[in-house]
């Protein structure tokens, strides 16, 4: 498959699903748009997004990843950047880094009256696992290293 050297960002084609999560739990995550950057060029080891999210809208559920390192960059708007620590306002220039490991979770809220545009970089280390500590989910890898949505009690979701 060959690729493309260059693209437009806001012409890559948005994800098609939201994501993964239960649909008891998609109601925050409405009207968010991601675009994966890094894929159309063919990148294997860390993944893009251009993500937008409508005021009153969040990134992702409050998340900590096990093993795969997190960057946001703010292109547009000004978002709250939510983690165990409290809350951090952002704007457009603003970066945040998000290690793995810490257990510190997290996500962006847009509370301004406009979109917040953002850069999403993470890396792509196979085995991770994903909590949720305000919700009754988690994802972990599965034997054939796909990811399977769980209850926190095991029960599988998807």
């Amino acid at each position: 498959m060959t690729h493309p050297v260059a693209i437009r960002a806001e012409d890559a084609p948005e994800r098609p699903a939201p994501s993964g999560f239960p649909a008891d739990l998609m109601a925050g995550l409405e009207g968010r748009v991601k675009r994966p950057l890094g894929s159309i060029f063919g990148l294997r080891n860390f993944g893009v997004n251009l993500s937008r999210i409508p005021p009153g809208a969040v990134s992702s559920l409050r998340h900590a990843h096990e093993k795969q390192d997190e960057l946001v960059y703010v292109l547009e708007g000004h978002p709250v950047l939510v983690t165990d620590a409290g809350e951090t306002q952002l704007g457009p220039g603003m970066c945040a880094g998000l290690p793995a490991g810490t257990g510190n979770a997290h996500h962006l809220a847009n509370r301004g009256p406009g979109d917040a545009v953002y850069l999403e970089i993470g890396d792509s280390t196979p085995g991770d696992v994903v909590t949720y500590p305000d919700n009754d989910v988690q994802v972990v890898p599965g034997a054939d290293g796909k990811a399977r949505w769980l209850r926190k009690n095991g029960d599988l979701i998807r």
